[in-house]
């Protein structure tokens, strides 16, 4: 007969509760965060689950024309006074990619209350890789650094890895390396840097066969410039300064080149085959998720 916690003497239950805490402990909070806004999101979404060839049962139908008797389930269709199909689902796991940028402007949030832009791409992107392997398929991160698998070991080491992720420099270059030929792909950064290496890594992922997903996440202030009067404008990584007496005179010219940057990455994807969005850190991080859901589910259609 075995013994529960609750019934253990006192100093090995104490025991036992420590070394929980301590496992617990191991784990980052990112990981939890990351799954209860996972769980929000329906798996029915993916394309995954629909009726083809497979070992799985998915459902049972009223025969329609063009069915083979063949196909009929007799012992379904004998419980009642129709005649039905047994479907199986279509399984065919994709390999889903991560890449989320670590450069030092992604640590950049202008309020308090608001989240760091790494914080919000590392959510978005432990949640995605949750929900999909859910779904049954592989996750992993480029340039080699985890290759892809499934399971709840996998999902840890890659929450681990996107917290301990933290460069020196201003800007990050996306890894496009460890891309496997027709994979899914997953590139969260604020993409204000160089836009070259963001075409070289998007160009040479779809010579794979890979498409994919940027996205693109901005604090509100990167948004709408509200700045006025003096002000001193420091890149997080310390490279960069810049004092003016009137920066609200800077205004309508970063407004344009940001939106020219928005233009040139929407180009690039429609070039490459990708999808494009951008995300802010005040807005609904469920919203971006479901939609991150929807856009990696198309290679499966």
């Amino acid at each position: 007969m075995s013994q529960t916690a609750d019934h253990l003497p006192a100093g090995q239950s104490a025991h036992l509760r420590t070394r929980a805490e301590a496992e617990a402990a191991r784990l980052p909070p990112l990981l939890a965060r990351a799954d209860r806004l996972a769980g929000a999101v329906l798996l029915g979404l993916h394309g995954r689950r629909r009726a083809g060839l497979g070992d799985d049962f998915w459902q049972y139908r009223p025969v329609s024309e063009g069915d083979q008797r063949r196909q009929i389930d007799w012992r379904r269709s004998a419980r009642s006074d129709a005649e039905f199909v047994r479907e199986r689902e279509w399984q065919i796991a994709q390999t889903v990619m991560l890449w989320v940028d670590g450069g030092a402007s992604m640590r950049f949030a202008s309020d308090k209350d608001l989240p760091e832009k790494a914080d919000r791409a590392q959510l978005l992107a432990l949640a995605a890789a949750i929900v999909l392997d859910r779904g049954g398929e592989r996750i992993g991160l480029t340039g080699h650094a985890l290759p892809p698998r499934r399971g709840a070991a996998q999902i840890a080491r890659l929450a681990t890895m996107l917290t301990e992720t933290r460069g020196a420099a201003d800007y990050a270059a996306p890894d496009a390396r460890g891309l496997p030929p027709r994979a899914r792909a997953l590139f969260v950064s604020d993409f204000l840097g160089d836009i070259e290496p963001v075409r070289t890594a998007l160009t040479s992922a779809a010579d794979r066969g890979v498409r994919g997903v940027l996205l693109q996440v901005l604090d509100p202030a990167e948004e709408a410039f509200p700045y006025r009067g003096r002000a001193i404008f420091d890149s997080i990584g310390g490279t960069l300064s810049h004092e003016t007496l009137k920066a609200g005179d800077l205004r309508a010219r970063y407004l344009e080149r940001l939106a020219a940057r928005k233009d040139a990455l929407r180009e690039l994807c429609r070039a490459t085959g990708w999808d494009y969005a951008c995300h802010h850190t005040d807005s609904s991080p469920q919203t971006a998720l479901m939609w991150l859901y929807g856009a990696l589910g198309e290679g499966a259609r």
